[in-house]
C-alpha cells in the first residue's frame, strides 16, 4: 500500500502552491486563551483561510492598511496526505503526510471589532501574506507532534515559547473533529493554535520561529500601503 506522502503525483514538499484549505484552530492553549481573556473551548474553535494567504520565505508579510495592530501567533502545522472525511481519533494520524510551522498572523484590532460587531473573522485572519509557512517535514522525522518546542522572536528578543504537549486538543482529536464537519484533502493544511506571548509586530521588524531541533524561518514585516 501506498503511504499517504506518495499518493499523489504532486510533491507535498510544495503543499502550498496547491493545498486547498487552510483550517486554523484557536484557543487550544490554555494560557493563550487567557492572556486573549476567552473561555477555554470544550470542542476545537476553528476558522479557515484561503489558499492566497500562504507566504514563503524571502518574501514579506504585508501589514493590510487597516490594521493597526499586527500580531504574530506561531503554530504547528499539520500537512494532510491523503482525504479525511469523518476519520476515527484513532485512524487520524494514517491521514498526516508531515508538518510545517506556520504563523497565523492577526490583525487583532480589526479582529476585536469584528467580535464586537458579530461579523466573521476573514478580514483579520485571512488576508494576503496572512499565513507565512516553513518547509514541509515529513512525519517521519517528528514521530511525536504533542512533544515538540515553539519558539518566535522579534528582532531577536524572545516573544513566544510553548510545548505541543500543552494543546487542549491533540492533532488526532483536532483532525478527526474536522473531518466531522468538513473534508479534508491532500495538501490541506491544519494550524493547531498558538502558545502565550502573542505580541505586536511593525513594518521593518523581523519575525524568527521555529520548532526546536527540526527547523526555524525568518520573514520581514512591511506596511502595505
Amino acid at each position: 500500500m501506498a503511504s499517504p506522502a506518495s499518493s499523489s503525483s504532486r510533491p507535498l514538499a510544495r503543499f502550498w502552491e496547491w493545498g486547498r484549505t487552510i483550517v486554523c484552530v484557536g484557543r487550544n492553549y490554555a494560557a493563550h486563551a487567557r492572556e486573549m481573556r476567552t473561555a477555554l473551548p470544550s470542542r476545537p474553535v476553528f476558522f479557515l483561510k484561503p489558499a492566497s494567504a500562504y507566504l514563503r520565505e524571502g518574501a514579506p508579510i504585508l501589514r493590510p492598511p487597516y490594521c493597526r495592530e499586527l500580531h504574530h501567533e506561531v503554530e504547528l502545522g499539520v500537512v494532510v496526505g491523503r482525504r479525511a472525511q469523518g476519520v476515527s481519533e484513532e485512524a487520524a494520524l494514517a491521514h498526516v503526510a508531515g508538518y510545517a510551522l506556520c504563523l497565523d498572523m492577526t490583525a487583532r484590532d480589526t479582529q476585536e471589532e469584528c467580535k464586537r460587531q458579530g461579523l466573521p473573522w476573514t478580514p483579520a485572519k485571512g488576508f494576503r501574506t496572512s499565513c507565512p509557512v516553513s518547509d514541509f517535514v515529513p512525519k517521519e522525522r517528528i514521530p511525536d507532534p504533542h512533544r515538540l518546542k515553539l519558539w518566535l522572536k522579534v528582532n531577536g528578543e524572545l516573544r513566544q515559547e510553548g510545548d505541543t504537549s500543552d494543546m487542549i486538543f491533540s492533532v488526532p482529536y483536532i483532525i478527526s473533529y474536522i473531518s466531522s464537519i468538513i473534508t479534508l484533502e491532500e495538501g490541506d493544511l491544519v494550524l493547531t493554535g498558538t502558545p502565550k506571548g502573542v505580541s505586536a509586530v511593525q513594518g521593518g521588524d523581523e519575525i524568527e520561529a521555529g520548532i526546536q531541533g527540526v527547523l526555524s524561518m525568518r520573514f520581514k514585516v512591511e506596511e502595505l500601503e
